[in-house]
């Protein structure tokens, strides 16, 4: 059976496992291994791929699981708290944009109506590349990161209008207010909708497919919705991407909101390879050789005026001079949408191919000095805040600067803490004693019930399996001071403390575990700490017969080091005990004991302990007297006996056994 696109899959997932390695030994981006695959294996390079479609399919699915992944991340309630951003924010980065691009265009020679559509691709900028990397500097839920995405979001909405106006500004004077205002009908119905899916649906059935505890439902669940979601907004009008993001903000809601991210992050990391190779193929490098210095230029100019207008609205959006200056420096390059709102200009007539590929060009350029710039952002940042700036500016500067922090303040970063992993009997216990000591600690669970048990209870959980790495970097195990992994799976047990270990070698690592043949491996793969359930139990009894036979505490805590200490060798085998050898133990031939005084006419009944011949006649030493509640320790020669005491005896077994004897005669 004949299928082609495997073939152009492994050259293009071939090519770029080789040129990433190489980059990565000088450290270049893999972003920008991928557009170099791209224009390497393009129709305008050595033209090694035949099912173009197909992969820009692939890479469609890219964009749509990355913008899933960050609205999980990212939560209807942090878009509501942005909605300054997106709404005013967006409007006037666009409107700038295209002002000052439709400005710059006509200096250039372009007639009035292609330099306002060049304004129009211009004004877009890249959601792709610009979260993925936010996302991999953990920067989504920053200041900076919040301006990003709302503006964004309000980019991907405005590219519908920008497409239905285009054929209005090439001439054709069709009516456009209807079809306008169909849209933003159908925006809203689609709010409503995505409203009542977050509130009352997809929370009910995440919980019976978590119920079912199959994973594999639950990663099929997961992907319906991002799927579904997508295509009602497409069919809508809407962009794929932007039902994505809003699927994504209704996994959000529910408490399985991190296993769904660390089930998804496979698929999109390998999807969105494809986006940036197709963007790669774009690209035609004969031209760009031809036009290097104009491109380049042209690239200088558009990211300046981009980098000046964004520095502009988030200043009005009264943000801190720093956050001006890293959004300036995250959102200046020309987006994947301005690709197909390019073919709208194509076809009305408004972009010649030779002003196509310059565009091309200088968007592919922008895109590639994206991850260096974003990289080099805080230092670039920090050394523009240490020039110095006069005192006016300071404070005109500062006035600016009153934007609510609490909007935008980041979860405090959990250091020094306690990660527990699996809330049974022994997670509970761990918890339980942790919080009367007042450490902080956070419990991972992967069970529907235990998770809903340690919720009731108050605790701080969240659901997820502790294997994925993403989950652990949420609960910050990387900096915890100890992780308590208490599940009763091996196989997964090994994993997270092969991964902890690798997240840092500082963290102390405790393991539980039922079997003796599991404390090796662990120990092996990195465990401070393995404690066999069954030996422990085993510890514990004897620990109580020592106890019983009065045996010195000091000496029973000593002999219970020395078994953990040495891994539960005595334990193990016969072989482990010879070797330990004997206890050594001074065991008394004495022993404590309770007896009642249950007859009236007893015959120590209203008699004081010098009268009652107990130690006399016995050799018996009374310790106490249990009376109703009250228990009497300080025993003197005058201290009376009363029917229904508790007397507490010491002594040998054979002296107690005739005293209970004698005290049981009327």
């Amino acid at each position: 059976m004949d299928f082609p696109i495997l073939k152009d899959v492994v050259i293009i997932l071939g090519l770029s496992v080789l040129i990433i390695l190489v980059f990565h030994r000088f450290r270049i981006p893999s972003i920008v291994g991928f557009l170099l695959t791209g224009i390497i294996i393009g129709p305008y390079g050595l033209s090694l791929i035949d099912a173009s479609h197909e992969v820009e399919l692939m890479a469609e699915l890219g964009v749509i699981f990355l913008l899933f992944v960050i609205g999980i991340e990212f939560s209807i309630k942090g878009l509501m708290s942005i909605k300054r951003t997106v709404f005013l924010g967006g409007f006037l980065q666009v409107t700038l944009t295209i002002g000052i691009i439709t400005l710059i265009s006509l200096g250039f020679g372009l007639e009035i109506k292609r330099a306002v559509f060049m304004g129009f691709l211009f004004s877009l900028s890249s959601t792709a590349i610009v979260l993925k990397l936010l996302q991999e500097r953990g920067e989504i839920t920053s200041r900076q990161g919040r301006v990003a995405v709302g503006i964004l979001i309000f980019q991907d909405i405005i590219v519908v209008p920008m497409i239905l106006i285009t054929p209005l500004i090439a001439g054709d004077s069709s009516d456009l207010l209807t079809p306008i205002l169909l849209l933003v009908g159908k925006f809203i119905a689609i709010i409503i909708v995505l409203y009542l899916l977050a509130r009352y649906l997809v929370p009910r059935l995440l919980d019976l497919v978590i119920r079912t505890k199959n994973n594999e439902l639950f990663l099929l669940s997961i992907i319906v919705i991002c799927f579904a979601t997508a295509w009602l907004t497409n069919s809508m009008g809407l962009s794929l991407a932007l039902g994505a993001f809003f699927a994504g903000l209704i996994i959000s809601e529910s408490p399985y909101s991190h296993q769904a991210t660390a089930l998804i992050l496979p698929f999109r990391e390998i999807f969105i390879s494809f986006f940036f190779v197709s963007i790669g193929m774009l690209l035609d490098m004969q031209f760009f050789f031809h036009e290097i210095l104009y491109i380049h230029f042209l690239a200088i100019v558009s990211l300046l005026a981009k980098m000046l207008i964004i520095a502009v609205v988030v200043t009005i959006l009264r943000y801190p001079l720093r956050v001006v200056l890293l959004s300036a420096l995250t959102l200046f390059q020309v987006g994947e949408f301005a690709f197909i709102l390019s073919a709208s200009g194509i076809t009305e007539g408004l972009l010649s191919p030779e002003n196509y590929q310059y565009f091309l060009a200088v968007s592919v350029m922008s895109m590639g000095a994206t991850p260096f710039i974003i990289a080099w952002a805080p230092k670039i940042t920090s050394f523009i805040l240490k020039l110095p700036l006069s005192q006016k500016v300071k404070r005109r500067l500062d006035s600016y600067q009153k934007v609510k922090e609490q909007s935008h303040r980041l979860p405090e970063t959990m250091e020094d803490h306690l990660v527990i992993i699996g809330y049974g009997i022994n997670g509970k216990n761990v918890a339980q004693a942790a919080r009367g000591a007042e450490i902080s600690y956070i419990i991972v669970e992967n069970d529907h019930g235990a998770m809903t048990e340690a919720q009731n209870n108050g605790e701080q959980v969240i659901f997820g399996d502790a294997t994925q790495e993403i989950i652990l970097n949420h609960v910050h195990a990387y900096s915890a001071r100890v992780v308590v992994i208490a599940i009763s799976d091996p196989d997964a047990t090994r994993i997270i403390v092969s991964k902890i270990r690798e997240m840092s070698d500082t963290v102390y690592i405790i393991v539980r575990t039922r079997n003796l043949k599991e404390i090796d491996g662990n120990l092996r793969l990195g465990a401070d700490e393995v404690i066999p359930e069954e030996f422990e139990t085993s510890i514990e009894i004897f620990a109580r017969v020592l106890h019983k036979y009065l045996v010195p505490e000091n000496e029973i805590v000593s002999y219970i080091e020395s078994i953990r200490a040495d891994n539960y060798e005595m334990l193990r085998d016969v072989r482990g005990m010879l070797r330990k050898g004997p206890l050594h133990l001074d065991i008394p031939n004495i022993r404590i004991y309770s007896i009642q005084v249950q007859c009236e006419t007893n015959r120590v009944v209203g008699k004081s302990v010098e009268d009652s011949r107990l130690r006399h006649e016995f050799s018996v030493t009374l310790l106490a007297i249990q009376r109703g509640q009250k228990y009497i320790t300080q025993i003197d020669r005058d201290t009376e006996i009363h029917m229904d005491d508790i007397l507490y005896l010491l002594g040998t077994p054979e002296n107690i056994s005739r005293v209970s004897k004698y005290l049981q005669l009327s």
